[in-house]
């Protein structure tokens, strides 16, 4: 039963009181129109409390997001932008990289960039391949294959569903088929993605959930709440209590750092950034048996202040490493490799002390 403003409505109540549902809630197409995002397809969904903008031309991601007006997501200097600009070179992710709730890598490759062999060539000059940062699925459009709202009994729910195929000519032929829902008064997101190889030889496959979050609940007393069994810093520094977050660093660097997890006894990861002195935190749910690596993307420099929470299915050093542990893995043809993954935003300390003792529970 939704709940809104403190009071919890039936569906006959709530229709009662409004001339159409979209008076209060819904998800509604639009289009992008001017400069970088011109031409970018956009879902407008619309909880009651959450808003937020799945980016259907861009491997149906999330980007813009707030709950009631405070924002969520982390925004990049340039914004969203089309596909079509898209530089495929080393670091060309970074020209159209717009931040976002959630930028999605993959799907074969995520991480750096670098040359690696091929698991199947059609032609010899493709035996080595080039591989750009954090791949190339998120440039590719999705088709949409459709959105609406469903009741079951008093539980209404906003749903998306969309497909990115992610195809060469002498090369992968794989599919991402993604589902995004939402509840009626809800401020929780839930993702579910089947990532198949339709091609008719083995390819490597490789995810990573790039969530991006910034002010106001990334501010001086901020703090990353997460499960981890051991931490490594990508940058080699020290870690130091790199769990506190303190005011933006003029003129400060990146750092990442990587995690080994643990999970609750139903294989669940939580995940947050808590920030008591605004009452706000930030949250995302997973399967540890699908993403067991989780990286910390810390970005504290003045014109930034972000930070990027990244369950992933390998870790930071990409596939070469990947495939020297042993850890790189390779879809059959026909075979298919599912992802669950839930962001939620909550409000008020009994909220935020829930949240703690989850993670805490995780670890034992």
């Amino acid at each position: 039963m939704p709940e809104l403003w403190g009071k919890s409505y039936s569906r006959a109540d709530l229709l009662r009181r409004l001339g159409r549902l979209d008076q209060l809630a819904g998800i509604r197409l639009a289009t992008l129109g001017d400069a970088r995002e011109r031409g970018i397809r956009v879902l407008e969904v619309q909880t009651g409390r959450l808003a937020f903008d799945i980016l259907v031309d861009r491997a149906f991601d999330i980007g813009r997001c707030d709950l009631g007006g405070i924002p969520v997501a982390w925004v990049s200097p340039g914004g969203p932008m089309g596909p079509w600009y898209a530089e495929q070179t080393e670091w060309g992710w970074l020209r159209t990289f717009g931040g976002g709730l959630v930028a999605t890598c993959g799907l074969d490759h995520a991480q750096g960039p670098g040359e690696d062999t091929l698991p199947h060539a059609y032609a010899v000059e493709l035996a080595t391949n080039h591989f750009g940062l954090h791949g190339r699925v998120g440039n590719i459009p999705a088709r949409l294959a459709g959105y609406g709202s469903r009741w079951d009994g008093d539980r209404c729910t906003f749903w998306a569903e969309g497909e990115v195929a992610q195809m060469a000519a002498f090369g992968e032929r794989l599919v991402l088929r993604r589902r995004i829902e939402a509840d009626l008064g809800g401020a929780a997101i839930r993702i579910h993605d089947e990532v198949e190889n339709v091609g008719l030889v083995p390819w490597t496959q490789m995810q990573l959930y790039h969530c991006n979050v910034g002010w106001p609940i990334v501010d001086e007393g901020a703090e990353l709440l997460i499960p981890a069994t051991a931490v490594r810093e990508i940058h080699d520094d020290p870690p130091g209590d790199y769990r506190r977050i303190g005011p933006p660093v003029p003129a400060g660097f990146e750092r990442v750092y990587e995690h080994d997890l643990a999970a609750g006894p139903d294989g669940i990861v939580p995940v947050a950034v808590v920030n008591r002195r605004r009452g706000l935190g930030f949250a995302q749910r997973f399967r540890r048996d699908q993403l067991p690596i989780h990286n910390l993307w810390r970005m504290l420099a003045e014109g930034f202040n972000v930070l990027g929470l990244e369950p992933a299915t390998n870790r930071d050093s990409g596939r070469w490493e990947a495939r020297a542990r042993g850890e790189l893995r390779t879809l059959a043809p026909g075979e298919v490799r599912r992802y669950d993954l839930e962001l939620e935003v909550l409000v008020g300390d009994t909220a935020l002390d829930g949240l703690a003792a989850e993670v805490a529970a995780a670890l034992g």
